[in-house]
């Protein structure tokens, strides 16, 4: 039966005091998170933010948020070792930067659909019959390819508004 990261009874230590080479006590703060089999995931956190400064962190957070602070720094220092300069930054300007070129496809595929419906819209009217006294197209049809018009302006706007956003360098 495991307990807290390693064999109850047995000095096992977990990955943190394993790699700092020191005794394992029953209240370890790191044995719950970084257990004897995953000593990369420790190794990675060491190295970026130093044992210390990992141990004051977790002492100041309430138990139940630890996981979670344990989670980010894992990811943290992961991304950081695999970029030093940029780190989990680089790879969220990285998205962010894709989510804005799939809003521009998105807002330049709804504008060609809307396009194309007035092309069809317009070839469909000019093959009905209309009456020789009335050569256009009725009002209520012109006010509804206005409608869609216009609504189309908008999404291709609001689509345009969400390009800008905090992460664009």
């Amino acid at each position: 039966m495991k307990e807290s990261g390693r064999k109850q009874g047995a000095a096992s230590p977990c990955a943190a005091c394993k790699l700092l080479r020191r005794r394992c006590a029953q209240d370890c703060v790191f044995a719950p998170y970084f257990p004897a089999d995953e000593p990369q995931k420790f190794a990675n956190v060491h190295k970026v933010f130093g044992a210390s400064n990992v141990n004051k962190m977790l002492q100041e957070l309430e138990v139940h948020e630890r996981g979670d602070a344990v989670s980010s720094m894992v990811y943290e220092a992961n991304a950081r070792v695999r970029d030093p300069v940029y780190g989990c930054v680089g790879a969220i300007s990285s998205l962010q930067h894709q989510i804005d070129q799939l809003q521009t496809q998105l807002a330049l595929a709804q504008a060609e659909v809307v396009h194309l419906r007035l092309i069809r819209q317009t070839e469909t009217q000019a093959l009905t019959p209309t009456s020789p006294s009335n050569s256009t197209a009725s009002p209520s049809s012109q006010s509804q390819l206005m409608n869609n018009m216009y609504h189309m302006d908008l999404v291709v706007d609001q689509q345009a508004h969400f390009q800008h956003s905090m992460w664009t360098c």
